[in-house]
């Protein structure tokens, strides 16, 4: 009872972290690890408790954040299919591989977002060209989306920079977005996690509902605080994930 617990209060604020900038696998996995659960296991359940919470903040953005349905329709579409094949293929990949790369990148963000104040602070509608909306496309439904089934940290942050830095968009615009597509992603890892019999249903369904409850509380919180309170957090979330995987990888 007691692990249950604690797991739901990891669910409650991987909820709220989500909702915000993303990155609440930085506390729900390694929590449902240190519950017992096999790694493929934590993925899998994780990815079930998440797309309600994500689900119930892209709701929650999308009545006060105006949504680009050329975007974010066809981007989901292909997150679906392409996070679903990233699942397919994850115990291929070597993560011993793709977690320096994506400390680089980690890194990469916090330091361009620290040193250019001002981005994601503006919507910039000029950038909102249809060469520009089309890599957006690609980039989030098909690239993001596919690290998202191989491995997932840091997908939600990653989305954000994406449309802020292709489309110019404000960062709540850019997280209500993301919201969307991360939604798509868990579907299709979800799927064939589900298919394979990794989902712990009943934990998963528990997680939910207190995810459900922090991605209510965070979004409510990012549409409040606007471009600066979620600019602050993402650096916050950004370094928090960067030292996490760089411990993983060279000191533990």
């Amino acid at each position: 009872m007691a692990e249950i617990v604690l797991l739901c209060v990891a669910a409650t604020g991987a909820g709220w972290v989500d909702a915000v900038v993303g990155g609440g696998g930085l506390l729900q996995l390694p929590a449902l690890i240190m519950a017992g659960l096999s790694p493929v296991q934590a993925l899998a359940t994780n990815k079930f408790a998440a797309i309600f919470g994500t689900a119930s903040a892209a709701v929650t953005y999308a009545r006060t954040t105006k949504i680009d349905r050329r975007v974010a329709v066809p981007a989901g579409l292909g997150a679906v299919v392409f996070a679903g094949l990233g699942a397919s293929v994850a115990a291929a990949i070597s993560r011993d591989v793709l977690i320096p790369l994506v400390m680089i990148a980690l890194v990469g963000v916090a330091l361009f977002v620290t040193f250019r104040p001002a981005f994601g602070t503006h919507p910039q509608s000029h950038l909102r060209t249809r060469a520009r909306a089309l890599t957006a496309i690609a980039v989030t439904g098909a690239g993001v989306a596919f690290y998202d089934g191989i491995l997932g940290p840091g997908t939600g942050t990653f989305l954000i920079i994406s449309f802020t830095m292709i489309l110019g968009m404000d960062f709540v615009a850019g997280s209500a977005h993301s919201k969307i597509i991360n939604s798509c992603t868990n579907l299709g890892a979800l799927l064939v996690f589900a298919y394979q019999g990794h989902v712990l249903w009943l934990l998963g369904l528990a997680m939910a509902v207190c995810n459900i409850a922090g991605a209510q509380l965070g979004a409510r919180m990012a549409l409040r605080g606007g471009a600066g309170f979620v600019r602050a957090v993402l650096l916050c979330v950004v370094v928090a994930m960067a030292a996490k995987l760089g411990y993983e990888t060279f000191l533990a």
